[in-house]
């Protein structure tokens, strides 16, 4: 997601005229997109993506868990 930022925000800056970024080669100014490509391919080749998912999910299950223990302890809050 960074590279996407950086990539805009250079775009932007370039049209825009403004200096240093101006005076770049669009090669330079196109690159963060590639390399977001490149990452984002790597992510979902390697299971990055899907391992972030599931730790995610796991989370989530274990704060619903222990919000449903809460609940059903004595003396636990009032619903």
């Amino acid at each position: 997601m960074a590279f996407l930022v950086l990539g805009l925000g250079l775009l932007i800056l370039k049209w825009a005229g403004v200096e240093p970024v101006a005076s770049l080669a669009w090669g330079w100014v196109l690159a963060p997109f590639a390399l977001a490509a490149l990452w984002w391919a790597w992510a979902d080749w390697s299971g990055y993506t899907r391992r972030r998912a599931m730790r995610r999910e796991e989370a989530r299950k274990a704060a619903r868990e222990a919000k449903a223990r809460q609940r059903l302890r004595p003396g636990g809050p009032p619903r």
